[in-house]
């Protein structure tokens, strides 16, 4: 189709495929299964509910909620509807919420439950904007112009129907493939929240190239468990329609062992962080095993490792060591693919880099872990590697029409059809990477190698990337925590990692004020640091600030250091930033012992 949108290949892939399954959801208790026609209707009667409300086309609709099924069905609604969808993070508090509805002009806001509409309603008077709020589930107040319920605003539509019938398909028609169809906001490295604009167009190019490469079938069912405001789980919605997929919905990410084995999927998305906590769980229970048992265990990876080398390599696997992994397999390796469903054909990772050892043991094990890279701005991929060709350690070749190349300066660019279009009302901001010959500058260093592959070296920026795919500006979290007249200097560490960690220093006349209010004879910085009361009178500074983040940037743990961070030492900058490099090299070690 020449003006193919998100919201034409929706309702194509309902006309197509009618009675065969689209989505399933456990529902008390139960996997119930509903078909492409089922969720068609839904999707039908929110768009018209949207237009009885009054949206107009361009307009924004707003989804505050956990990944589930209604996430989905509200956001081809909201494109069927001519509208723009912005997705809000559900960990977000109140001033972020607000920040971002009133910032993308949202006039309507779908809530997941009660909890989320409180934090909504904690900060409404100043988002005189928003006119309609839709509580998806859980609702027990009484129904108004201003607050609805998801069967509410599915019985207005149902109710104007014929009246709006005509109305529907004429903005499903009328939306073009350079429409605005979302505003994602990521953090920046300063100041709030950037929206990326992305269009119809920016998706379905990324939609199409990723068809040319990847192993997904039509009928394929994978398991949802990523939260959708974030781009990667975004466009792996987007894959289950254009491709005709089952999409499962996890009960969330706490049930995801549950809900593998119960779901078989035959392909999963997911961050690093999942791969590694399976990793670990595998590693430890062979630890904890039998002499004999961790033999045997070791004996089988060793025989993977040999399998997974040559497959790397293209090359034929000879007979012998064939059946050597077969029986690996059934004494070891069965057990792993059986918690992860038992049909799994791939995995793919992104949001942050995988370990190159966590890649190579799923391999030796017969589960191969494909590794991509990409960014929001890039809608959200520029790279893949395949299931034909692949190198672990890389994030892939570039996908078929999207280029790749490296600045003098070593930064990776990247130029398709698949560029977002820029910042939202941000032009500043926009032309410092988004430039003039179509290339996007990504803030990440890397080299390409002989057949194409890329390697991620080092970030440009500093926004950390946890090992979990969410995106921090240490510098918001430092300047948090130095708020605080006792912290002197916030150092924030944490990418491709868990969680963030931070090494402190603090000022020294409040220390020393401090020491003698507590009695504390000792005044040696080394050792004063160290003493109980100094190090609980941080932590309490510590857990305050961590009220105020979203629960991935929340700092888990800190070390006080003795010295502080001077332009004398070499640790800060002329202008007094953090050197990171400098300092995270010269603690390494200290830096590591936060993550035993």
């Amino acid at each position: 189709m020449a003006n193919a949108t998100l919201a034409s290949m929706f309702w194509h892939r309902v006309e197509r495929d009618g009675e065969r399954p689209a989505q399933q959801s456990k529902e008390e208790g139960v996997w119930r299964t509903h078909s492409w026609r089922q969720v068609g209707e839904v999707v039908r009667e929110l768009a018209t509910g949207l237009l009885a409300l009054g949206r107009k086309k361009d307009e924004a609709v707003g989804i505050l909620s956990a990944s589930r099924a209604e996430w989905v069905q509200a956001d081809f609604a909201s494109f069927s509807a001519g509208c723009r969808t912005i997705p809000i993070y559900p960990t977000y508090p109140p001033d972020l919420i607000q920040y971002i509805v009133k910032d993308a002009g949202v006039k309507t806001l779908f809530v997941e439950d009660p909890g989320q509409l409180a934090k909504v309603l904690e900060v409404q008077a100043k988002m005189d904007g928003l006119e309609q709020i839709v509580v998806i589930r859980g609702y027990q107040g009484e129904p108004s112009s201003r607050i609805l319920t998801w069967d509410g605003l599915r019985r207005l539509g149902r109710d104007n129907r014929e009246r709006l019938k005509r109305d529907l398909a004429g903005r499903v028609a009328e939306i073009r493939p350079d429409d605005i169809a979302t505003i994602v906001y990521t953090s920046g490295t300063t100041g709030p929240p950037k929206g990326v604009v992305q269009t119809h167009g920016n998706h379905l190019a990324t939609l199409e190239s990723a068809s040319k490469m990847s192993g997904i079938m039509e009928g394929d069912t994978h398991l949802l468990f990523l939260p959708l405001a974030h781009s990667f789980a975004r466009l792996e919605s987007f894959i289950g329609v254009h491709r005709g997929l089952t999409t499962a919905f996890a009960e969330n990410i706490d049930k995801l062992r549950d809900n593998l084995p119960e779901v078989k999927p035959h392909f999963i998305c997911s961050v690093p962080r999942v791969f590694e906590k399976v990793y670990a769980g595998v590693i430890a229970k062979a630890e904890a095993g039998s002499p004999l048992k961790k033999k045997i265990f070791h004996w089988a990876v060793g025989v993977g490792r040999e399998v997974s080398r040559l497959q790397q390599a293209r090359k034929p696997v000879p007979g012998g060591l064939a059946f050597k992994h077969r029986v690996a397999h059934k004494l070891v390796f069965a057990k792993l693919h059986e918690a992860l469903g038992g049909r799994l054909r791939f995995a793919v990772s992104g949001g942050a880099p995988l370990s190159k050892e966590i890649a190579e043991f799923f391999h030796a094990a017969g589960i191969l872990i494909l590794e991509g890279y990409g960014l929001t701005e890039t809608c959200p991929s520029l790279t893949f590697n395949r299931l034909e060709h692949f190198k672990f350690g890389s994030v892939g070749q570039a996908q078929p029409g999207i280029e790749i190349k490296i600045a003098p300066d070593g930064e990776i660019l990247g130029r398709g059809p698949n560029i977002a279009k820029g910042y939202f009302k941000k032009p500043e901001a926009t032309a410092e990477v988004f430039l003039a010959d179509g290339w996007f500058a990504t803030g990440d260093i890397g080299r390409l190698d002989e057949d194409g592959f890329l390697f991620i070296t080092d970030r440009k920026k500093d926004l950390i990337v946890t090992a979990g795919g969410m995106n921090i500006a240490p510098q918001n979290v430092e300047n948090l925590l130095k708020g605080d007249p006792f912290i002197s200097q916030a150092m924030v560490y944490g990418d491709r990692r868990p969680y963030p960690v931070a090494l402190l220093t603090l000022n020294p006349d409040e220390l020393a004020k401090f020491a003698r209010g507590e009695g504390i004879l000792d005044t040696d910085p080394a050792s004063l640091v160290k003493h109980p009361k100094v190090v609980e009178r941080v932590s309490r500074i510590v857990e305050a600030r961590n009220g105020e983040l979203q629960s991935y940037a929340k700092v888990k743990k800190f070390m006080i250091l003795p010295g502080d961070f001077t332009v004398e030492n070499g640790l800060l900058t002329p202008t007094l930033k953090v050197k990171r490099r400098i300092i995270t090299d010269k603690h390494r070690e200290l830096l590591d012992s936060l993550y035993r």
